[in-house]
């Protein structure tokens, strides 16, 4: 590692302990007991989905090889959103709140990685690659956002709202119970995920030198496809969907460092994902006194970024 790389990502580092200190201290008024608590439960849940959200995004542009692409686009928020309206649609508006957490979560997971199983069978067949995949990916999510669409013209008005409510991030709820699995996730697969980062520098050089250097490609492609979608549905089940941050950190760590080792990659990308939401709730709960919603500001300036990569790229 560069020592310039290094420097960035103690800096980076040093960024987010400060403004963590600032999101558990600000405007506290000497409410120890309940403050510390309370925000540090939001803080760590700020974390574990900045982790999820930067390092999914991270390893899906590795795997594609291409700056502009989130596991979005494979059509897992689109699975998410109809998940939550088929519950509301069978179960009710009352049925759907009063459901567990955990079981609710397990069947969202479930669902994703069948259908990170299901995309990834298009790599095996024939001559089939990572183009297919996407292609079938975008089928599917326009497929998932048109059945949403047709069952929420369906249920009553009331539950409509409860469906829409799901639909947007919400970083402002705790659900204490998921978090723990979520943080569990977090660790094993970062642990993982560590240990592969010099096969991940290997798959940057494409699918054929890759195979060339020993690499399994196939198994391997698998292995990422399905972390990717775990980390999506821990997002997901804690907060709701969150399409463009990590698109958002990932083009603002290919901006600052020119390294493509992920032994620089993966921690950059993890702090300013957990920087980014950190300072985003600071500033929207402490400073603006919730008068605007993080996740609508990311999705904007995320889609923004979004278009000006399309047209750099387009023009490149």
């Amino acid at each position: 590692m560069a020592r310039s790389s290094k420097f960035i990502i103690a800096l980076l580092l040093a960024c987010l302990i400060a403004v963590s200190v600032a999101f558990l201290t600000y405007n506290a008024k000497g409410n120890w007991d309940f403050v510390l608590p309370f925000r540090g439960k939001k803080l760590l849940m700020l974390v574990i989905i900045g982790y999820s959200v930067g390092i999914s995004t991270l390893l899906f542009q590795t795997l594609t090889h291409n700056p502009i692409l989130t596991p979005s686009i494979l059509g897992f928020d689109s699975l998410y959103l109809l998940t939550q309206t088929l519950l509301v649609f069978f179960l009710g508006s009352l049925g759907f709140t009063q459901m567990d957490t955990s079981a609710k979560f397990l069947l969202e997971t479930c669902l994703m990685l069948g259908g990170s199983l299901l995309l990834f069978s298009t790599l095996t067949k024939g001559k089939a690659d990572i183009t297919r995949m996407i292609l079938v990916g975008v089928i599917f999510g326009v497929l998932f956002r048109s059945l949403t669409n047709f069952l929420q013209r369906m249920i009553d008005p009331t539950e409509f709202a409860v469906t829409q409510g799901s639909s947007f991030a919400d970083f402002n709820v705790i659900k204490a119970e998921l978090m723990w699995i979520g943080l569990s996730v977090a660790l094993i697969s970062a642990l993982w995920i560590w240990q592969q980062r010099h096969k991940l520098d290997i798959l940057l050089l494409g699918k054929d030198c890759a195979i060339g250097l020993g690499i399994d490609y196939h198994r391997f492609s698998r292995q990422l496809l399905i972390c990717c979608a775990i980390l999506v549905s821990v997002s997901t089940a804690l907060v709701g969907p969150v399409i463009f941050l990590g698109l958002l950190v990932c083009a603002f760590v290919n901006a600052i460092t020119p390294q493509m080792h992920h032994s620089v990659r993966i921690p950059m990308v993890f702090v300013v994902s957990a920087m980014t939401l950190v300072l985003g709730q600071l500033v929207f709960e402490q400073m603006l006194k919730m008068q605007g919603v993080l996740s609508v500001v990311i999705e904007f300036v995320g889609g923004i970024v979004f278009i000006y990569l399309m047209l750099r790229k387009k023009s490149a």
